[in-house]
């Protein structure tokens, strides 16, 4: 057995442009760089508001491992039952107790850990002590624990990443479409960037029709957004890892242009 684990992290997939994209690459980033488990946030799969049940099917079919998500895990109904009878989909882990569904999913020796951040996003559970209750629980069964932090401030997200490491293999943040250039492997040992990107169409505004997006922005109208139907990419990060020790060897960003 190789003595590092790699995983492949990749970011929120947007509309039917970031589905395509991860149908298309998904096999050739596979090939190219043999990662263990493969996780995906999905949460923005249909038409850039929640993933449903055919959706998540396909993913599985592609080689997705686990889906995470976030905010927007709730938005199709036909997919509510499936958070407590499939064990691959998560939902953020610190939203009361009591909601359907878990946050917290083991797939090939590993744990992957799904929160969701409290700055600009409906009210949940602390993100810090949910996550280290967890993370403290998942290191009795595996040293190797990624965390999907789906959060909108980059403050936050930060201070999640220096409050977990050690704690966890690595802590990547989603949920603002953007890649951030920041990879890094904290001092304790914890991969971490503050944004993994999307799957989606890269000539757009995170995910959505520019035009679209700049009357929102002009009128301040609570116009819903347009996926835009530009070619795709897939984004994310690659993380190798210690299999004894669980600390980060590396990070790399991924961005692969699909053109689908």
């Amino acid at each position: 057995m190789p003595v590092s684990f790699k995983v492949l992290l990749l970011g929120d997939v947007y509309g039917a442009p970031g589905c395509r994209a991860l149908f298309f690459g998904l096999p050739k980033l596979r090939k190219q760089y043999e990662p263990d488990i493969v996780a995906v946030n999905g949460e923005n799969a249909c038409d850039g508001f929640g993933l449903d049940s055919a959706m998540m099917f396909k993913f599985f079919e592609a080689g997705v491992d686990v889906i995470t998500s976030g905010n927007h895990i709730w938005q199709q109904d036909d997919l509510i039952p499936y958070l407590d009878s499939e064990p691959r989909l998560l939902r953020p882990a610190n939203y009361p107790s009591g909601n359907p569904g878990k946050g917290i999913a083991f797939s090939n020796g590993c744990a992957v850990i799904n929160l969701q951040g409290r700055y600009s996003m409906q009210p949940v559970d602390c993100p810090f002590r949910t996550g280290l209750a967890i993370a403290e629980k998942a290191r009795k069964q595996t040293p190797l624990v990624f965390v999907d932090f789906h959060a909108e401030n980059t403050t936050e997200k930060e201070a999640l990443g220096f409050y977990l490491d050690g704690k966890v293999t690595a802590v990547v943040g989603t949920h603002t479409h953007v890649q951030t250039a920041d990879e890094k492997i904290l001092p304790n040992g914890t991969a971490y960037i503050t944004d993994i990107g999307m799957c989606g169409p890269a000539e757009s505004v995170i995910g959505s029709d520019p035009q679209s997006s700049i009357l929102k922005q002009m009128t301040q109208m609570p116009y819903k957004p347009v996926v835009c139907e530009n070619p795709a990419s897939i984004q994310g990060v690659l993380i190798e890892a210690d299999r004894e020790s669980g600390k980060a060897l590396s990070i790399t960003r991924i961005d692969f242009p699909c053109g689908v």
